[in-house]
């Protein structure tokens, strides 16, 4: 045989040899499941399936999107016909609940995606995991997405983002293992229209992943001399992962003094963690204030912000109003058996003496634990959610 010949055969047979691994690889099964994505992940295979629900596809099957007849957009289909966007939206009429999303497990809500009309104090979020009758999120949507004054402020983060002109996205990861059902109700006088979009994925999850949860409280006005409850009653393993205050201000000086506290593990009446201010928990300094204008400053960063500063309007609005968020991504709060978090409402009296205050304070708490999720103290009722 000519040199030449052999040569060409040792490079084929040297191609065929690097290629068998790779193809040998493809077919392995993939050990990752598709959980805790960043960029580090984004180049590992998995056997996780990737599954949308939606008005197009509301059960999220596979194969099963954009084949609706009847919906929000078929009189705007009516010429295209079928597979032209007949199905964008929902309709929820007052008290009302309808069921976003039923999924059977195992398997994690990854990204939702949201944009409701009419009042977002009055239309409130349900997840339930694992076939539980006690929801494990309860929250007005707007609350829930950073949003509890029912006006748009632009928010940038790792968890939660807010985007124009009313676009509520979480990121929040949310494994189960049997079963993942969303609602969502609607106890306003006015129909809803909702357009959302709910992405998961099916895939194992691991025996050390807890449940996802979100409580709302609102006190308006605080007692005097009480501190506010942001979270109670938690019983289990887990994490506390985050906290949105949406407060509104009842006099005229600063209202940032007071502490939050975490009581942990049997912590009775002093806590195991215990703040310096309330700007400073939510990763400001001196009164969020910009120097130079003399006013506060908004900001919104990965894990803190002061994203919302509503002025008075002179008119119907005397009192400013503020929302802010706190993302515990890097220093989760750890507990084992119990959790309580408290913050207090402190402004200055003449002479820097500490002022309580009675202001109207809302909250969602984020946290993670295991099941069984404790019962949730009863939502205000309509005109207690009232943003006034």
């Amino acid at each position: 045989m000519p040199i030449s010949s052999r040569l060409w055969i040792g490079l084929l047979l040297s191609s065929a040899l690097a290629v068998a691994p790779l193809a040998a690889q493809d077919q392995k099964p993939s050990g990752f499941n598709g959980l805790g994505m960043s960029l580090g992940t984004l180049s590992r295979l998995s056997n996780a399936q990737t599954r949308s629900i939606s008005p197009e596809n509301f059960t999220g099957e596979k194969g099963s999107g954009g084949m609706a007849t009847e919906g929000t957009g078929a009189k705007a289909a009516q010429d295209l016909g079928q597979g032209w966007k007949v199905s964008p939206s929902i309709h929820i009429e007052p008290q009302k609940t309808t069921v976003l999303a039923d999924i059977t497990g195992p398997g994690a809500i990854q990204q939702i995606w949201m944009t409701p009309t009419g009042d977002w104090r009055k239309s409130i979020l349900r997840f339930y995991w694992d076939d539980q009758q006690q929801p494990s999120v309860e929250c007005p949507v707007g609350d829930f997405f950073c949003s509890g004054w029912g006006k748009y402020a632009q928010l940038s983060s790792l968890a939660v983002c807010v985007n124009p002109g009313s676009a509520f996205n979480s990121y929040w990861e949310m494994p189960f293992r049997k079963r993942c059902r969303i609602t969502m109700t609607n106890i306003a006088p006015q129909r809803m229209t909702l357009y959302y979009q709910i992405n998961y994925t099916l895939t194992e999850v691991p025996a050390d992943a807890a449940y996802f949860h979100a409580q709302f409280r609102r006190a308006n006005p605080l007692p005097a001399k009480q501190v506010y409850t942001i979270l109670d009653g938690v019983k289990g393993r887990g994490q506390f992962v985050g906290t949105y205050l949406a407060w509104g201000v009842h006099n005229n000086g600063w209202w940032g003094e007071g502490e939050i506290k975490f009581f942990l593990d049997g912590d009775r009446e002093f806590p195991t963690i215990c703040g310096t201010g309330t700007e400073d928990y939510f990763c400001g300094s001196y009164n969020f204030e910009n120097k130079e204008l003399k006013q506060y400053q908004p900001f919104s960063t990965p894990y803190s912000g002061l994203h919302q500063v509503i002025k008075p309007d002179g008119l119907y609005q005397s009192q400013q109003r503020f929302g802010m968020y706190r993302w515990h991504i890097p220093d989760p709060v750890r507990f084992q058996q119990d959790l309580r978090v408290t913050i207090q409402a402190l402004g200055w009296r003449p002479g820097r003496q500490y002022l309580p205050l009675q202001d109207d304070i809302a909250s969602v708490a984020f946290w993670y634990q295991t099941l069984p999720t404790a019962p949730f103290p009863p939502l205000p009722d309509e005109a207690g959610l009232e943003v006034n």
